[in-house]
């Protein structure tokens, strides 16, 4: 599941890529469009509908772009489930096992949440968790900063009926300034749509000491370059001049961290090989009309 809140990041192509080993293997798979848990965190309502089609489109366009048949994937947008009467009625069932104290902490993570939040905060975790049921699926598949929800997801389910689920979650992608790339924070992250020059701009002005992996940067390396990479059993080209050593060859994210930790690879060529990696890989979505075009009425 997804809310179309703030404009799709780069980030956003990690959990596609584990979508599609779902789908490689077989697996049908699911994409929500939480349109209402989006205004229950703050999106408009008059925008909903707009950054719901640009999602989807966005979305499909990352797994065509990573190379994975989409047959067996399906789109369910939240509105058309969760308006649902038998759905209202369960949500009021789970708000009576529920505490105040516990739908605050399943969603501190998530959604943007003051000291005194909102009804409508506390309303997402109880929504999400009965979207495993109305969606009638086997595994739910998030990120890191999910995990208190699908914890109360456990808990509560069984508690009005209904059967608990497989969770499954990977890592957040770093941020490249601070900890966590997000989609609401533009320092943080590479848009879909960035131009070349603003890549350039915001790789170059990311946090990366010399000899110490732990950046985004490397991030981006070992959580998607490297991948994509690999799955076409290709190598990662480094460009240096040869006063500094000449080109480089990786065949491994492992090489990589190696030759960064020993000081063997110098934080300017690794953020200007990334960087040209990354105007390669979004070159798509910056020529695509109908997304530059659906991305605009989304979000001018």
């Amino acid at each position: 599941g997804t809310m179309p809140t703030g404009s799709i990041s780069i980030a956003y192509f990690f959990p596609m890529l584990k979508i599609a080993d779902f789908l490689k293997v077989g697996l049908k798979v699911k994409i929500l469009l939480a349109d209402l848990h989006a205004a229950l965190d703050g999106v408009p309502w008059e925008l909903l509908e707009s950054r719901t089609n640009y999602y989807k489109k966005a979305i499909i366009l990352i797994l065509k772009t990573i190379g994975v048949d989409i047959k067996k994937l399906e789109f369910v947008k939240g509105s058309d489930i969760q308006r649902d009467g038998k759905y209202f009625e369960d949500v009021l069932k789970l708000s009576m096992v529920s505490s105040v104290r516990d739908c605050k902490k399943s969603a501190s993570e998530v959604v943007k949440m003051s000291d005194n939040p909102k009804l409508g905060n506390l309303i997402y975790p109880v929504m999400q968790a009965l979207d495993e049921e109305y969606l009638n699926v086997d595994i739910q598949y998030a990120g890191l900063d999910q995990r208190k929800i699908m914890v109360y997801a456990r808990e509560n389910l069984p508690k009005i009926g209904y059967k608990p689920r497989i969770e499954l979650m990977s890592p957040m992608i770093r941020g490249l300034i601070g900890e966590k790339m997000s989609s609401s924070v533009e320092a943080t992250k590479i848009d879909l749509l960035d131009s070349e020059e603003s890549i350039k701009k915001k790789i170059n002005g990311a946090e990366c000491i010399e000899g110490d992996p732990n950046n985004g940067i490397m991030s981006l390396l070992k959580h998607l370059i490297m991948i994509l990479k690999m799955d076409k059993k290709e190598s990662l080209i480094v460009e240096r001049s040869e006063k500094f050593g000449g080109n480089i060859k990786y065949s491994s994210y492992e090489e990589i961290e190696n030759y960064f930790k020993a000081k063997r690879l110098h934080p300017l060529d690794l953020k200007n090989t990334v960087s040209k990696e990354l105007i390669r890989l979004l070159k798509a979505f910056r020529e695509d009309k109908e997304i530059t075009g659906l991305h605009k009425k989304a979000y001018s």
